[in-house]
C-alpha cells in the first residue's frame, strides 16, 4: 500500500535497505549509524547508485566517482536529477526531498474527515500502508474527470483512499470496497458513516479475487468506470485480468506501489514482492489492451485505461 514518496528512504538509525556504490566499488555504505541526523537516500536514474543527503543540505562520499557526481546535482534547496541517457536531452527531473514533499502536502486540499482518519490510522499497526494525501487527491480527481459512477477498490485498509473516492462520487454512485482485514475495515466503516457516504460503499469482506469473480459471475462485466488496487503485490496480475473484465472500455484501473521504494529498478533486489511488481510492470508495458502512464507519486502509481479491442477479421 501507500509508502514514502518516490525515491526517498528515511533512516533514523540503520535501515534494512542498503545504498550501493558505483560499479568501481563493490562495498556498500555501512556506517549510517555514524551520521548525526536522519538520513535520506534519494534514488537516482542509475540502478546501481544512490546519493546520500542529510536534511541539512548536500552530503557526499569521496568514493563516488566523477561520472556519478555529474548525475547528481543540487541539494535540499535545489533538488533534481538528470537522466543518464543523453537521448533524453539532459532533462532535469525533480527529486522529492523532505522539504519539497512538505511543500506538496501543504498544497493538498484534504477534507477534515480525511485528516481525522489519517491521524487515527497513523497510530495503528501497518499505518505505512495508507495512501498519502497527494495520492488520494489524485485518485479523487481521476474519478471526477472521468465522471465515474461505479468504482471498485481492492485493498481498503482503514479506508483513506476509498473515502476520498466516495466523497466525490455522485449520490447515485457506488464503490465496491474489497478488504480481508476485519479490524482495519471497522475503522473504514466508522469513517464512511462519519462522512455520510455509507450508502455509496458496498463492503466485500474476504479475498478480493473471490469478490471480483463473483461480480463477473453476477453479470457486472464491463459495467465499472474506475478501479484502484492497493493490495497483495503478488496478486497484481490476477487482479488486473479480473478488473479488465469488469471495467468498461475507456475505464481506468490504477495500481499503487509500482516503484516499490525504488527496489524494482535495482537488479540486485529479487525478493518475491519486488519480482512480482517488476514482472507486472513489464507485463502491462507490453499489454496492448490498455494505455498506461506510470506516475511518480507516493510509491509510484500506474494508471491504465482500457482500450477498444481490435477487430480480429
Amino acid at each position: 500500500m501507500g509508502g514514502s514518496s518516490l525515491g526517498l528512504h528515511h533512516w533514523s538509525v540503520l535501515a534494512s535497505q542498503r545504498a550501493i556504490l558505483p560499479q568501481n566499488s563493490a562495498k556498500p555504505l555501512q556506517k549510517f549509524h555514524s551520521l548525526p541526523t536522519t538520513v535520506t537516500v534519494a534514488c537516482i536514474a542509475t540502478s546501481r547508485a544512490s546519493s546520500v543527503r542529510c536534511h541539512l543540505g548536500c552530503f557526499g562520499f569521496t568514493a563516488f566517482n566523477r561520472k556519478f557526481r555529474k548525475s547528481v546535482r543540487g541539494c535540499a534547496t535545489n533538488p533534481f536529477v538528470v537522466a543518464n541517457d543523453e537521448k533524453y536531452g539532459n532533462k532535469q527531473v525533480i527529486s522529492i526531498t523532505p522539504q519539497v514533499y512538505d511543500y506538496i502536502l501543504a498544497n493538498v486540499r484534504e477534507p477534515e474527515v480525511l485528516r481525522q482518519l489519517r491521524e487515527e490510522t497513523a497510530s495503528m499497526h501497518g499505518s505505512q500502508m495508507q495512501v498519502s494525501p497527494d495520492q488520494a487527491q489524485l485518485l479523487a480527481m481521476l474519478v471526477q474527470i472521468h465522471g465515474a459512477e461505479k468504482c471498485i477498490e481492492v485493498g481498503v485498509y482503514t479506508g483513506y483512499s476509498s473515502l476520498a473516492t466516495a466523497l466525490v462520487l455522485p449520490e447515485s454512485g457506488s464503490l465496491v470496497a474489497c478488504e480481508r482485514d476485519g479490524r482495519s475495515l471497522e475503522v473504514a466503516k466508522k469513517y464512511y458513516d462519519k462522512a455520510n457516504v455509507s450508502h455509496k460503499v458496498h463492503v466485500k469482506y474476504g479475498f478480493a479475487a473471490d469478490a471480483l469473480r463473483s461480480l463477473i459471475l453476477s453479470g457486472e462485466a464491463c459495467s465499472y468506470d474506475f478501479a484502484f488496487v492497493d493490495a497483495d503485490k503478488r496478486m497484481y496480475q490476477e487482479y488486473f485480468e479480473l478488473l479488465l473484465q469488469l471495467v468498461k472500455v475507456g475505464g481506468l484501473i490504477v495500481f499503487d506501489n509500482v516503484l516499490w521504494h525504488g527496489k524494482v529498478a535495482d537488479p540486485e533486489v529479487n525478493d518475491a514482492k519486488t519480482v512480482s511488481i517488476r514482472n507486472f510492470n513489464t507485463s502491462i508495458m507490453q499489454d496492448k489492451r490498455v494505455s498506461i502512464s506510470m506516475v511518480p507519486i507516493g510509491d509510484g502509481m500506474t494508471i491504465c485505461r482500457k482500450r477498444q479491442p481490435h477487430n480480429k477479421s
